[in-house]
């Protein structure tokens, strides 16, 4: 009864790959288990990263050091509470692209990606010599579809590729997933929380000759902002794994170790019973509540697993190494200032409509759009159509709203004057992940009208994320409007593992030494960002904060412990 447990290379930094890996050993566990991050390791069309972070061979590798065999669920599409579920924000560019599906320019790009990423798993498999013993197929296709010919494909490129250890795909416990999900000749296994004699009869009545499996054990769950933290109890997930292993299945945890959604990598979701409006974007903190927590130390429900797993195994476990202390807790302020509207923009683009984040080539990061609205003419609405997912609205340089996609996206607006100028700074938060909203574009996806009426003649002006190096400190004016980078200095004795609080600040993000922690937002459940000892450096490190809304006092907390 193989028990792995579930550990994604791209939540964690690589210099902490060997300490969490020894972690998952410690617990009891036989084997590693991870996804492929299609859209990390191909983030512009053609171009390929699989070194540092992307590094998943380096990270297989380290598995076997750990004593530890690897599953490897290379998607294409993953879900994962990943934006877009892994799949490439380009993908969407075209707004006639199909996904998951045999569509022949979909299984193009899926080829493409394959060719770049197959290689380095290959080499590692059982049959030679290596780690990797089984590989899915997708992931939870009986959720979204019913293409027979796209799943077979996925198979026959696996193969041509080279993999020869076996496949396997998992869908959760239900007839039109395990009918919509799975493939003839291809082992099936379910996902689920609870109630594993269930979940396993349902497998066997619909593939009777696969033996009992689950692929991912919901022994925790993730975040959406603005929604309660959810934790389970150690002892009622201990109770149920105790009970999958009593069938004699096989196990994977999920999640062993959660990480963290760094930058602007968190996905979303719609709908739900907690949701408001239906959007429900996903927190930075992938801590899920599992037995090893965000920054890689055990909790009771590791204690507990490990308890439980004691007693199906034949022979003892390493004890886990404890880790080093903290930070000791601090301030710092940020008194540098730079509004982001005095930034040269990426790119000045303009068309008759709006273009959407993919579009222009921005995958995520804020869009100033601009246009007028002409008059004179009485307050009439101003409809944001498909707003995807914040704007701050401007007319004639004030600010006049904030709106939010799945809550009020009109606001009245009059034209006293021959014309109005309109400035729109739209945020992209996370893309659907999981669903039917696949394939979730950024920015003003419907347009914008006055009452009725599409205004038309629009400039975009792009400001990613991903490399703040370039800021032009000391060079603007900083008695402007809008949004604002604050940068202060984080000196340190010895690099160490801390949480940074933000206290009196709305919504926005942090990066360390230009590495992006991710996102905050008052409005919570999450109100620390953790912050990895290997983005530090003795002395001096730069902390950059780019706040949305406006900070009451430019001051950021250094803990000693998490709030989630």
């Amino acid at each position: 009864m193989p028990v792995s447990g579930a550990l994604h290379y791209f939540r964690v930094l690589p210099e902490q790959w060997p300490q969490r890996l020894a972690m998952l050993r410690a617990m009891g566990l036989d084997a590693v288990e991870t996804y492929l991050a299609w859209n990390m390791h191909e983030p512009t069309p053609g171009t390929f990263v699989l070194g540092g972070r992307a590094d998943v061979g380096r990270f297989l590798d380290l598995a076997a050091d750990a004593g530890l065999d690897a599953i490897v669920r290379p998607g294409p599409y993953i879900c994962a509470e990943w934006d877009n579920g892994g799949l490439p924000s380009w993908l969407l560019a075209d707004r006639s692209a199909r996904l998951r599906c045999s569509d022949p320019g979909f299984l193009g790009h899926v080829a493409r990606y394959f060719d770049a990423v197959l290689p380095a798993i290959a080499e590692r498999q059982r049959t030679r010599g290596g780690n990797v013993v089984t590989l899915q197929v997708e992931n939870e296709y009986g959720s979204y579809g019913t293409d027979r010919r796209y799943l077979e494909w996925l198979c026959d490129a696996l193969r041509e590729r080279g993999i020869d250890v076996p496949l396997a795909t998992s869908d959760g416990a239900s007839d039109y997933q395990l009918t919509g999900g799975t493939i003839p000749g291809v082992p099936a296994a379910v996902n689920f929380g609870d109630d594993p004699e269930k979940a396993f009869a349902t497998l066997a009545r619909y593939r009777p000759d696969d033996p009992p499996r689950c692929m991912e054990f919901w022994n925790g769950w993730f975040d959406h902002w603005g929604e309660r933290h959810h934790t389970r109890p150690a002892a009622d997930a201990a109770a149920v794994l105790e009970r999958i292993l009593a069938t004699g299945a096989s196990v994977n945890l999920y999640m062993a170790h959660g990480g963290t959604n760094f930058g602007t990598t968190a996905g979303a979701n719609l709908g739900g019973a907690e949701s408001v409006g239906g959007y429900q974007p996903t927190v930075t903190s992938y801590d899920y509540d599992a037995p090893i927590d965000e920054r890689g130390a055990p909790t009771a429900k590791f204690h507990a697993f490990r308890e439980v797993l004691a007693r199906h195994r034949t022979e003892a476990v390493p004890e886990p190494e404890p880790l080093p202390p903290v930070l000791p807790a601090g301030t710092v302020r940020l008194d540098d200032t730079l509004r982001l509207l005095d930034v040269p923009p990426a790119s000045v683009t303009g068309s008759a409509v709006p273009r959407t984040f993919e579009e222009l080539g921005l995958h995520h990061g804020l869009v100033l759009y601009r246009s007028a609205i002409p008059g004179p003419r009485d307050s009439h609405p101003l409809h944001l159509d498909g707003l995807a997912d914040r704007a701050h609205v401007f007319v004639d340089g004030a600010l006049t709203a904030v709106l939010e996609r799945s809550a009020e996206t009109s606001v009245p607006v009059a034209v006293k004057g021959e014309s109005a100028s309109l400035e729109i700074l739209v945020e992209s938060m996370g893309r659907v992940n999981y669903g039917p909203g696949l394939g979730d574009r950024k920015g003003l996806v419907g347009g914008v009208r006055h009452d009725q009426q599409f205004l038309h003649g629009w400039t975009a002006s792009t400001h990613p994320l991903d490399d703040i190096s370039e800021l032009p400190w000391g060079t603007a004016d900083t008695a402007g409007r809008g949004p604002t980078y604050h940068r202060g200095v984080l000196t340190v004795a010895e690099p160490r593992d801390g949480y940074l609080a933000l206290p009196g600040w709305t919504k926005g993000y942090v990066w360390v030494n230009g590495f992006c922690l991710g996102r905050y937002w008052d409005r919570g459940p999450q109100r620390t960002l953790y912050l990895p000892w290997p983005l530090l450096r003795p002395g001096a490190n730069e902390l950059v904060v780019l706040e949305l809304d406006g900070v009451t006092e430019p001051v950021v907390e250094i803990r000693t412990e998490p709030e989630l």
